[in-house]
């Protein structure tokens, strides 16, 4: 079996080979900091994943798969990071609580809104869908010190959200997350209740009445995007 390392050192070499420096420093506009880059689009970091899942799945299988999507998310490019991803895109159907658990152990590598976001609507979001048991975890990251970790616990809820699953504890983990001062939370949080309304209007519009008066307006302005306009001058009056 191939070992993890020398597959990391060969990926590194593609991608700054093939990256294109003017196209990393045009992203940077995405990002209120500096996040490294080597200047990939997403569908050549997508199709790159799917060739070396193949390859990976020939000489190690899920086991090497896990270990080098491991690696990569925890190295500082967007990306690694994203292809991190990707590789265990299709694996995480076969996924259990097992998995989420070393997957949320991912979130301390989090760094910029771009991994945290892929991480938790491919892989984190679709398992706590499939499983009822793993939510209460949410919860934990919603009060962690870290604010990628507080914007995770918004965003890995918004698969379950566009189902009109889980309210009581989407609810739950915005009321921990309302008072927020980061943006990037702030954003994480609007964008939750946003979802839930596609699906929920009648329960997320009673809940933004109630919190309207201490919910900061960018919360408000975000979860209102999709809702009809009377029901949206209610809210935000």
């Amino acid at each position: 079996m191939r070992r993890p390392a020398s597959v990391i050192r060969e990926v590194r070499r593609e991608l700054k080979r093939k990256g294109s420096p003017a196209y990393a420093r045009r992203l940077q506009m995405f990002f209120k900091s500096p996040v490294p880059a080597y200047g990939w689009r997403t569908a050549r970091v997508r199709k790159l994943a799917q060739r070396l899942r193949r390859e990976l799945a020939k000489s190690g299988g899920d086991k090497l798969l896990f270990a080098v999507a491991e690696k990569l998310f925890a190295a500082p490019t967007l990306e690694e990071q994203t292809l991190g991803v990707l590789l265990l895109e299709r694996a995480a159907r076969k996924f259990g609580g097992k998995e989420f658990r070393r997957l949320e152990r991912w979130l301390g590598h989090i760094r910029n809104w771009a991994a945290c976001d892929a991480l938790c609507t491919v892989l984190l979001g679709p398992l706590l869908l499939g499983d009822p048991r793993l939510v209460t975890r949410v919860q934990r990251w919603a009060r962690a010190a870290n604010l990628w970790e507080r914007r995770a616990a918004a965003v890995a809820l918004v698969p379950a959200a566009r189902r009109g699953k889980y309210p009581k504890e989407i609810f739950r983990v915005s009321n921990t997350l309302l008072r927020d001062p980061e943006y990037m939370v702030q954003k994480g949080v609007g964008w939750l209740l946003r979802e839930s309304a596609k699906v929920l209007r009648s329960e997320v519009v009673t809940y933004l009445l109630r919190v309207r008066q201490r919910a900061p307006r960018l919360v408000l302005r975000t979860a209102c995007e999709t809702l009809p306009a009377r029901d949206r001058r209610r809210v935000l009056a």
